[in-house]
């Protein structure tokens, strides 16, 4: 294998084990990261197993995982004008983007602040390293930003997560011991 095509691997299996993706939209993604020297045909022959690995894994999952208690808490949040994104684009400027695009189509006036994580993060979880959110308030308001930092750490504290943040902004919040089980998005 190349090492092109090594890496289109990586790809398709942190698609995969993300649980974001259906396999027509993994197999639609392997367009933007092949390159001239990969064997597309080889690449895209090698969803299905991967899916089925995961399926597998999936069976011996408890029925409440990390991922799960993190969807209950953005729910949540969301429900209190908190815009909590998941797996909002690949990085922080992307996060802000999509947070951007759903409070502008969201109902009017509800949201007042925002909490994410981006792809970047999901990669971090997935390698065993727990995950970071951003938040902040929509009109930047430092102090209102940190009480949104604090609102979120309780939501997530109620749900059981080890929660840390030292309370300043420039500090995202960690879940370091979350563990990445999200179900297989068919």
């Amino acid at each position: 294998m190349t090492e092109s095509e090594n890496y289109v691997l990586d790809c398709i299996k942190r698609w995969v084990w993300s649980g974001f993706y259906s396999p027509a939209q993994i197999e639609s993604m392997i367009d933007d990261v092949l390159e001239h020297d990969c064997d597309a045909q080889m690449l895209r022959n090698c969803i299905a197993p991967e899916i089925e690995l995961k399926l597998s894994a999936e069976a011996g999952w408890p029925a409440t995982t990390d991922c799960d208690r993190l969807d209950r808490a953005f729910h949540e949040l969301h429900e209190q004008g908190i815009c909590a994104l998941g797996n909002a684009g690949y990085t922080m400027s992307d996060g802000y983007s999509e947070v951007s695009e759903a409070t502008a189509n969201g109902p009017s006036g509800h949201y007042k602040s925002y909490c994410f994580y981006h792809g970047q993060d999901v990669e971090r979880a997935l390698e065993g390293g727990g995950i970071m959110l951003a938040f902040g308030a929509l009109n930047d308001d430092p102090v209102e930003s940190v009480a949104v930092g604090k609102m979120v750490c309780e939501r997530l504290r109620r749900e059981g997560f080890e929660v840390e943040w030292n309370g300043s902004l420039e500090t995202r919040i960690n879940l370091p011991r979350f563990l990445w089980q999200k179900r297989t998005n068919a």
